[in-house]
């Protein structure tokens, strides 16, 4: 039993509840698709122009979170912890997976315009990687350095099991060998974890806790950048930014989502409205207010809507 696995719970929700519109970068689409429907989240209709995989269910993202998290159920020891884990990710994302059999044309993306959304699931670039180099044996066992969000969604159920930095960085690094995404990975977690010991402005108290951490020196620079322009709407600060996946967008979009809201539910209609990546930012907004409001705090009728979820609840304590 996880004691606060309700907050990895809160990620993945809010990510299932984004992933219908993942990647919707037209914002003249994005709009005509929502325009005049009451629930946007948990879309019926698949609108992804990229792929296409059942409502309820979790981007790549966070999936590679989920994988984690079924390895953790099972193992305890760090070592141990992180070598079946590469196992687990071969196995979940490798060849003979559902990611695996759109690989060719995934690979095509960049050279060719896509016309109709695969069908299936979309494999990042930082796990793909991850798989040559587990299969290469390779020393560096992560994924390119490409700043993403795989190196926080795989750390968020392992980093609240075991409260370590030093051991959550090698699980960050396992998924996503870069400085700036091990950065923003703890950053992210660092905030979740003060919101969830009753922390009443917990990115304020990050923020002074560590202004003159060298560490976290790029983080606290961007969250100065949000808080300057705070008071515009999240659509404007979001395509400020960036809608990308990468960082220092994705962190930034996401925390002015929180800045700016009051409630789970609130907070990623709002993320799902910026459009762009909405799900890499859904996982840090869903898990933020999953830690700051409690289980009770994510909505019931979304839990219920999610596939991941089913099995999360059963190991909440």
């Amino acid at each position: 039993m996880f004691k606060r696995l309700h907050i990895f719970l809160g990620a993945t929700v809010a990510d299932a509840a984004a992933r219908p519109l993942h990647w919707v970068y037209d914002e003249k689409k994005l709009k005509s698709y929502i325009k005049g429907k009451k629930n946007i989240a948990f879309f019926k209709q698949n609108r992804s122009p990229f792929y296409s995989i059942r409502t309820g269910e979790v981007s790549g993202y966070n999936d590679v979170g989920q994988v984690m998290f079924k390895t953790l159920i099972n193992k305890h020891n760090h070592k141990e912890v992180i070598e079946v884990f590469k196992k687990n990710i071969i196995k979940n994302f490798g060849p003979g997976s559902e990611y695996w059999k759109n690989l060719t044309l995934r690979k095509k993306y960049k050279k060719i315009k896509w016309k109709t959304a695969m069908k299936g699931p979309w494999i990042h670039q930082n796990i793909l990687e991850t798989i040559n180099n587990i299969k290469l044996k390779k020393t560096v066992t992560g994924g390119v350095k490409v700043n993403e969000s795989d190196g926080y969604c795989a750390s968020l159920p392992f980093y609240f099991s075991n409260n370590s930095d030093q051991k959550t960085k090698k699980i960050i690094r396992t998924v996503a060998n870069g400085k700036v995404s091990e950065q923003f990975a703890m950053a992210k977690l660092k905030i979740i974890d003060l919101a969830d010991r009753g922390d009443k402005d917990p990115i304020n108290s990050f923020f002074k806790k560590n202004i003159k951490n060298k560490y976290f020196e790029n983080v606290i620079e961007n969250i100065k950048k949000v808080k300057k322009i705070r008071s515009k709407p999240h659509n404007v600060v979001v395509k400020t930014f960036g809608k990308a996946c990468s960082y220092p967008g994705t962190f930034n979009g996401a925390l002015h989502a929180i800045m700016s809201s009051k409630n789970f539910k609130t907070a990623v209609i709002k993320t799902i409205k910026a459009g762009g990546c909405n799900c890499s930012r859904a996982n840090f907004v869903g898990a933020y207010f999953a830690a700051l409001k409690g289980l009770k705090g994510i909505p019931q009728d979304w839990i219920k809507k999610t596939y991941p979820a089913k099995n999360i609840i059963k190991h909440i304590a």
